[in-house]
């Protein structure tokens, strides 16, 4: 008896609307979850204490290198000095000119320290006389500030409104609303647009240049670069060692609270439904790396304003990183 083959029916669906371009995206449930790698390892970067044995290898490799090379100039020009006075003279000049601008250097460092402590001296004292309610300590905190922005050509306006309603104001924490609205609004403005602008830079980069330890770098020079400009905002004008010692404080306060970590309340928050199933998993670590960067702007804004944030005042993470990403990966909201 022999076995007949026929052909094989398959029943296609007639769905009306049933097309490729209708279908639901396949899910790809190997695709890890945007971490924010970049942003996790800048932190551990910055926050990262050596040993003291390490302290101690440093101090004194730095201090015998410095002895070389000053011993090694000192023979250098006394030599010249012999051989030829015209030429050790030259060798001579140049040599302080460098220690000159060393020096300079130096003293503008100590000056951003200065200009800093000023800064957190203004905020704790405000911080004082909001919880003691004392409005004599309000009224010296507010006159120091007028003080600190008495050359900022653009907050002319505030210091002059200020100026002219203080006399109504009898109680401390309606006198530093006060000078909060009016003298620091505008900088609280300039400081968001920077954090905007420094999250859109690293979410782009870290979306669109598939280079290893691309996104990391970029990562540490954008939020090393927006903390030294929010604190020159706000009238600190950080050096370059200023500038790295206020980034561990900021990092080292979010890593302790936990806020440089990836939730589900901020990757819904900042991008929004289901934007993260949409796009590869680089956008996704764009996004997430964007948004731990206004994180970490809103604690520089914290710890540079010379002012406490109070009465809802404070920036929302969610609205900076919204708008700062909105332009990049479809709308933001």
């Amino acid at each position: 008896m022999t076995d007949r083959k026929g052909p094989v029916l398959i029943e296609l669906d007639d769905t009306p609307g049933a097309t490729p371009d209708t279908a639901p995206p396949v899910p790809d449930m190997d695709m890890p979850a945007p971490s924010g790698q970049a942003m996790q390892t800048m932190a551990a970067l910055a926050t990262r204490r050596g040993s003291r044995i390490g302290r101690l290898f440093w101090g004194a490799l730095l201090a015998l290198v410095t002895f070389v090379v000053s011993l090694a100039a000192w023979n250098f020009v006394t030599g010249l000095l012999a051989a030829n006075p015209v030429l050790g003279w030259i060798a001579t000049v140049l040599i302080g000119l460098v220690l000159l601008a060393l020096l300079i250097i130096a003293l503008r460092e100590a000056a951003s320290f200065f200009r800093l402590g000023k800064l957190d001296d203004l905020r704790q004292r405000s911080e004082h006389a909001l919880a003691a309610g004392d409005l004599a300590a309000a009224r010296g905190v507010t006159e120091d500030l007028r003080a600190l922005y008495a050359n900022r050509p653009e907050l002319r306006l505030g210091r002059e409104a200020f100026e002219s309603r203080k006399g109504d104001v009898f109680d401390a924490d309606g006198l530093l609303h006060l000078a909060e609205t009016q003298m620091l609004a505008p900088l609280d403005a300039a400081a968001q647009a920077q954090v905007e602008a420094a999250a859109r830079q690293v979410a782009m980069v870290t979306a669109l240049v598939p280079i290893a330890l691309a996104d990391v770098f970029t990562a540490l020079t954008a939020n090393l670069r927006m903390i030294r400009r929010i604190a020159e905002i706000y009238g600190g004008r950080a050096g370059t060692l200023g500038a790295w010692r206020l980034t561990r404080a900021v990092l080292t306060h979010l890593v302790a609270t936990g806020a440089v970590a990836v939730g589900d309340d901020l990757i819904g928050s900042i991008a929004g439904g289901s934007l993260l199933s949409k796009v590869s998993r680089r956008f996704g670590e764009g996004v997430v790396n964007g948004a731990l960067t206004a994180r970490v702007g809103v604690a520089a804004m914290e710890v540079c304003r010379p002012l406490p944030f109070h009465r809802g005042t404070r920036p929302s993470v969610t609205r900076i990183g919204r708008r700062a990403l909105s332009g990049l990966f479809g709308s933001g909201t």
